[in-house]
């Protein structure tokens, strides 16, 4: 469980720092700067691997579908991390485990 947590979180970002190693130019020739894909590789690996998929082309139609995909599933990635957090802080202090209230009998 654990190592399957660890690469989805890590996957994304060891793709993205491969890929930016064995293909320069085209990094090269979306970004202009080294400091905004550094902090996407960070903060949003899923939306800078898709925007260097799609950005040297242009942006256009279908290419914003897929790059507002791939914010989506950052941010679930996100939310799914606090939720877990959540979880296992509740489990951990002898509370209850969240969930619907329980009715009376």
């Amino acid at each position: 469980m654990c190592l399957l947590l660890l690469s989805l979180l890590l996957g994304p970002r060891v793709i993205a720092v491969v890929w930016w190693l064995v293909d320069q130019v085209r990094w090269t020739a979306t970004f202009d700067n080294v400091l905004l894909p550094i902090l996407g590789i960070l903060f949003l690996p899923w939306t800078t691997i898709m925007y260097v998929v799609v950005a040297p082309l242009g942006l256009e139609g279908l290419e914003w579908v897929l790059l507002g995909l791939a914010v989506l599933a950052d941010i679930g990635g996100f939310a799914g991390g606090a939720l877990k957090g959540r979880n296992q802080m509740t489990a951990s202090q002898g509370g209850p485990p969240p969930g619907p209230p329980m009715s009376p009998p």
